[in-house]
């Protein structure tokens, strides 16, 4: 195989500098950076159609390969209450056209072995050169004629709301979408997010409108990249995409956010959390293709960038632990740049965290880059950009970059000149213009306990409060006199229907279904006293999923794989088949403390938190005051550095023979749903029929 010309370059660089070590060496001085390797990109070819769609060839014959990537070079305007319908219209777009339903475009993909993919910019395929025509078929349909069928929006609605539903309590989803909110401020793009309120107001005509206003030649550009020719390139250009109607498209344009005169801190409660999710950030401008970024970048890498050798890592993971990974970005972009610095910690390290992070961007701005540390930096630097080109999809990047932000022909082919040039007065020079560490938007995502130690980090010494939708947070109201964790609870039990009639009850099998979409499998549960159990999920008659528990130990099986709950794990499925738990929490370990009165759409509940011989919370119960009923439990856990949430939905209860049972319960906002439609009280069981192997 031909070797390229760039890696001949840097191998006679590496055999000079194994020479050169033989040689006697001043170990008391730094080396001298070597010369900048010289880069050969990559030729392409640009041409522009009547309608003004750009075109950019990139030839490369190793593989009989093509893609195709038409992408809009446009800035959507806001999307307000419907928030999600830009993202939306671009996934609709292969999902139907005048002429061909979905599965038609997903089949004639299929069948040539190509990819085909669409969104809010544009569209993109790839297949084998000799399917091209084919694929451009299909792909120019899907880029000129979408039709937005109306079940295809249903049916992605419903997938968008399910994926809302999960993410809505996941603290780094959280944590991006309130840090985003404050540095861009919600009359900005880059600070709109989709809710469940707004995904449910979106209409067909939304998508249409968006398509008709934005999908136009004059303001795109297509990449073709691979085996084929110019010549080629222009006649398949004009045959699929020259009837483009061509279409005047407004700029739109927005403000530049401003960053706070002082530092200002956003939190988000999440009760239960273990962890804080940290990001420090605001919005900068800085532009793509300039030196300035080029800088940038190297003061990143120094900083928090991917190399284990960054400072926030030496720092925050290596010397103090306080967490797995601290990281930062200073990322470019034409309409508004940003900075950001984070990392998930422990709860009682929060505010030390927040404290090392401010300490390194603080130096950045005050002291001089040592010279060993820039040259390890830009050589880890060259190296990434060196490998990057071995791709043809990174040279076809560079030619759009090179157009669409007007940046000089040569850009990439000296791009490791201009990195070699950076100096240690220059990182200081852009490290006062664009590290704010008495400037930014301080977000933490997390439990509340930590709160009180935040205000010192504000300017105000005011801690801003948000919901995850970010609303500002209304918090719990006070009890009333004598109402304590554990009338609260003795109330629950008697809407059950009383201490005396669950006392009673010494075993009981239950009989019900779990829904996922539109999957629905039969769920059937037997329990005994002392914490004996035994729950099967069946599929066509046989069990997918089973979980035993003889009282002290747990086997969990599903499909072949057998897993055993230790700890906080096997008492939380110990509590979820006892019927009486709430009668005897002191056997589990487990202390009640009731929180204050929350407000869920306008109804009142109760906030009991479940503790654990620990003092650490495992679950947070809400009970509905007008009913005494519990309506909702929230678990979170922690483990390998990341934290997720589970949260459970009592909809409806039924009684069994004089005993309130729930029987739709939805978990993580419909993403499952348990339904019980029998339950016998006291059967027979042996001890035998719940052993764990």
């Amino acid at each position: 195989m031909k070797k390229s010309f760039l890696y001949i370059t840097l191998f006679a660089s590496l055999f000079l500098a194994a020479c050169s070590a033989l040689q006697p060496v001043d170990r008391s001085k730094v080396p001298a950076a070597g010369p900048a390797p010289i880069i050969r990109i990559g030729e392409y070819q640009t041409f522009q159609l009547e309608n003004g769609l750009k075109v950019i060839v990139v030839e490369n014959h190793k593989l009989p390969r093509v893609s195709y990537q038409i992408s809009l070079d446009v800035v959507p305007g806001l999307e307000g209450s419907k928030a999600g319908f830009v993202s939306m219209a671009g996934q609709l777009l292969k999902n139907g056209t005048a002429t061909r339903s979905k599965a038609q475009i997903d089949e004639s993909v299929d069948f040539i072995g190509a990819n085909l993919g669409s969104s809010s910019r544009g569209v993109s395929g790839s297949c084998l050169k000799k399917h091209s025509s084919t694929l451009l078929e299909v792909m120019s349909d899907v880029l000129l004629n979408p039709s937005f069928p109306d079940d295809e929006i249903e049916k992605l609605r419903k997938q968008t709301l399910s994926g809302l539903a999960s993410s809505q309590t996941d603290p780094n989803t959280i944590s991006s979408r309130i840090s985003d909110l404050s540095k861009y401020g919600s009359s900005h793009p880059y600070g709109e997010f989709e809710t469940e309120s707004s995904v449910k107001t979106i209409t067909r005509d939304d998508l249409v409108r968006y398509y008709n206003t934005y999908f136009k030649p004059n303001v795109s550009y297509l990449v073709i990249v691979g085996d084929i020719t110019p010549e080629e390139a222009k006649t398949q250009a004009e045959k699929y995409f020259g009837g483009w109607k061509r279409g005047n498209v407004s700029e739109n344009k927005f403000k530049m956010p401003t960053i706070p005169a002082g530092n200002e801190v956003v939190f988000v409660p999440l009760p239960g959390a273990v962890q804080s999710v940290i990001d420090i950030t605001y919005a900068i401008d800085l532009k793509p293709g300039t030196q300035e970024a080029i800088t940038a970048s190297v003061l990143n890498n120094i900083l928090g960038g991917n190399s284990f050798q960054s400072r926030l890592i030496q720092n925050l993971r290596e010397d103090k632990a306080y967490t797995y990974g601290a990281y930062s970005s200073i990322s470019p972009d034409e309409t508004v740049g940003s900075f950001s610095a984070g990392a998930s910690v422990r709860n009682e390290v929060t505010d030390s965290a927040i404290t090392q992070f401010l300490y390194e961007m603080d130096r950045l701005t005050k002291e001089l880059i040592h010279d060993s540390t820039l040259t390890v930096v830009k050589n880890i630097m060259t190296g990434n950009f060196a490998r990057s080109l071995e791709s043809p999809q990174t040279v076809a990047n560079f030619a759009l970059n090179i157009e669409k932000y007007q940046l000089p022909k040569d850009y990439y082919e000296t791009y490791l000149q201009k990195l070699n040039a950076v100096t240690a007065d220059d990182l200081m020079k852009v490290a006062q213009k664009f590290i704010k560490p008495s400037n930014a938007y301080i977000t933490v995502v997390g439990n509340k306990d930590v709160v009180g130690k935040l205000g010192r980090f504000a300017a105000s010494g005011k801690v801003n409060l948000y919901n995850s939708d970010g609303s500002v947070f209304s918090d719990l109201k006070p009890v009333p006199d004598g109402v304590t964790a554990n009338t609260v609870l003795g109330n629950y039990v008697e809407a059950l229907g009383g201490a005396a009639k669950l006392s009673s009850i010494h075993s009981f099998e239950q009989e019900g279904n779990m829904a996922m979409g539109p999957m629905v499998l039969p769920v059937n549960i037997k329990a005994k006293e002392g914490g004996k159990f035994r729950m099967s999920v069946s599929m066509n008659g046989s069990p997918v999923m089973t979980t035993v528990c003889d009282g002290n130990k747990a086997k969990m099986e599903s499909m072949g794989q057998a897993s055993y709950p230790e700890g906080q794990e096997l008492t939380q499925l110990r509590m979820q088949t006892d019927i009486k738990a709430e009668l005897h929490y002191q056997d589990y370990g487990i202390t009640p403390t009731l929180k204050g009165i929350g407000n869920i759409d306008g109804k009142e509940y109760y906030v009991v938190e479940l503790l654990d011989s620990e003092g650490e919370v495992m679950s947070t119960d809400y009970f509905d005051i007008s009913t005494s009923l519990r309506y909702k439990t929230v678990v979170v856990e922690s483990a390998d550095g990341n934290t997720s949430v589970n949260e459970s939905v009592i909809h409806e209860y039924l009684v069994f023979d004089g005993i309130k049972m729930p029987s739709k319960v939805t978990i993580n906002n419909g993403a499952m749903e348990m339904n019980t439609t029998k339950v016998i009280w006291n059967p027979k069981f042996e001890d035998k029929d719940f052993i764990v192997e």
